[in-house]
C-alpha cells in the first residue's frame, strides 16, 4: 500500500479558521478540508506546507505549533496527516486549487463535511478551543 505524508495547515485569523471546499472532480470532491498537500520526495513538512499554501491559496502563514499527527488508511493509500496550527501572515486566500474558501469559527467546523481522516483533528481543535475558553492550554 502506498504511504503518503500530507502537511496541513489549520490557519487562524482572529477567532476563525480557514477551510477550503475540494473541487468536485477531486477525491472527496465537494468535501471541505484544511489547506495543505502531499510532501514531495526530500521535502521537509514545513517546506511542503509553505509551498502548498502558496500554490493553493496564494498566502503565507506562520507555524504556531504542531498538532497531533493522524494515520488513516484509505483503500488506495495509508495517509499520515501532519497538521500545524498556523496564523495567516500575508495575502488574502483565493481558491486557486479549490472551489471555495471560507473562514469559520472552530465550533462551526462540525457543520461541514470533511474526509474521514480529519475526524481526529476536528476533535483536537474542539478540545483546544474549549481549553482556551476556560483559560487553559490556549491554541496560540
Amino acid at each position: 500500500m502506498k504511504e503518503i505524508d500530507v502537511a496541513i495547515a489549520v490557519v487562524s485569523r482572529g477567532a476563525r479558521i480557514l477551510i477550503c471546499k475540494r473541487k468536485l472532480e477531486d477525491t472527496f470532491g465537494g468535501f471541505w478540508e484544511f489547506p495543505g498537500g502531499k510532501c514531495e520526495a526530500g521535502e521537509q513538512l514545513e517546506q511542503c506546507l509553505a509551498r502548498e499554501l502558496k500554490e493553493e491559496l496564494g498566502i503565507e502563514a506562520r507555524v504556531l505549533r504542531n498538532l497531533t499527527p493522524i494515520r488513516h488508511e484509505y483503500p488506495h493509500a495509508l495517509l499520515t496527516l501532519h497538521p500545524y496550527l498556523c496564523e495567516l501572515s500575508s495575502g488574502e486566500p483565493r481558491p486557486i486549487e479549490s472551489q471555495r474558501v471560507k473562514w469559520v469559527k472552530v465550533r462551526e467546523l462540525w457543520r461541514y463535511r470533511f474526509p474521514p481522516a480529519n475526524k481526529a483533528l476536528l476533535k483536537e481543535l474542539g478540545r483546544l478551543h474549549d481549553g482556551a475558553k476556560r483559560g487553559r492550554s490556549k491554541p496560540r
